[in-house]
């Protein structure tokens, strides 16, 4: 039996319990994929992250990242949370404030800013597409959206690495009293090889510019408390659309809340379309596991 080190951190998030829970795993070296994924299904958390050597002069540390039921190639907390604990752990030293994580997406850079509780940690995503843009009253829509009055945008269908299925509502307050249809949410998903769907909402609040809520339809159903990488192919989609809030292609979304967390989380979108997902990282829990 190995102890190697082992962090729970809180992603975008200012405090504990407000953002999307991460565990990481720092010395992986020697983990085979069966291991890494009982460790992932133990921990029961939405990802748990694995950090290895870089293979790459270029690359700061490599990383597997695991969910409870399989890999992931991509996912947007827990590349910010990792790349948190490698600062923690002094394992890496951004070069001119980048890190660049190596992993089954290629070798991905996340910008670092400022130090201590209030450092913000952003990962460049991998590019999305429009795959697909509906009509409002599309029948395998039509169960997920119900009556819900929509925004301006008509729904979209994205891929950056992971499938979402986009649609703006009306207002803010239209969006956080939405009750997902479960049963439909997985149809969807199942029936158009995506996550599901994630409705936004602009909104007048001082702090952030979009309320968003991405509903989760397989393999299992629930609402993610606080997705990177679905904003990230949001961002995508309101760039393509003319349609960014904020200015100079920077603006912050709340997500969370419905299910008792209140995560902020930053995007950019760059002068080349880059999207720049991030926020602040908690640490909660800092120790060894023993497997």
């Amino acid at each position: 039996m190995t102890a190697r080190r082992y962090l729970q951190l809180d992603v975008f998030a200012d405090r504990p319990g407000a953002g999307n829970p991460l565990a990481v795993v720092l010395d992986a070296d020697g983990l085979d994929d069966d291991t890494m994924q009982a460790i992932a299904r133990w921990t029961r958390l939405p990802e748990t992250t694995f950090v290895f050597p870089a293979t790459k002069p270029e690359a700061s540390y490599g990383i597997r990242i695991f969910s409870p039921r399989r890999e992931v190639p991509f996912a947007g907390h827990p590349s910010v949370g990792t790349a948190h604990a490698v600062l923690e752990a002094g394992l890496a030293t951004p070069r001119d404030g980048l890190l660049v994580q190596e992993g089954i997406a290629g070798l991905l850079p996340l910008r670092v800013t400022g130090t201590g509780p209030t450092r913000t940690i952003a990962v460049r995503t991998p590019r999305a597409k429009v795959m697909e843009i509906a009509s409002p009253d599309d029948a395998r829509l039509r169960d997920v959206l119900g009556t819900l009055p929509l925004g301006a945008l008509p729904p979209a269908l994205m891929d950056g690495g992971r499938r979402w299925w986009l649609a703006e509502l009306r207002d803010e307050t239209t969006l956080r009293a939405a009750t997902p249809p479960w049963e439909a949410i997985g149809t969807l998903a199942q029936s158009t090889e995506s996550m599901g769907m994630c409705v936004f909402a602009r909104s007048d609040d001082p702090v952030y510019f979009l309320a968003v809520r991405a509903w989760v339809g397989a393999p299992a159903q629930f609402e993610d408390a606080a997705s990177g990488a679905a904003n990230a192919t949001l961002a995508a989609w309101l760039a393509s659309q003319n349609s960014l809030p904020g200015h100079d292609g920077r603006y912050r979304i709340s997500q969370g809340r419905e299910v008792g967390h209140d995560a902020i989380i930053e995007l950019f979108v760059d002068e080349h379309g880059e999207v720049w997902s991030g926020g602040r990282v908690c640490n909660v829990v800092s120790g060894q596991i023993d497997w």
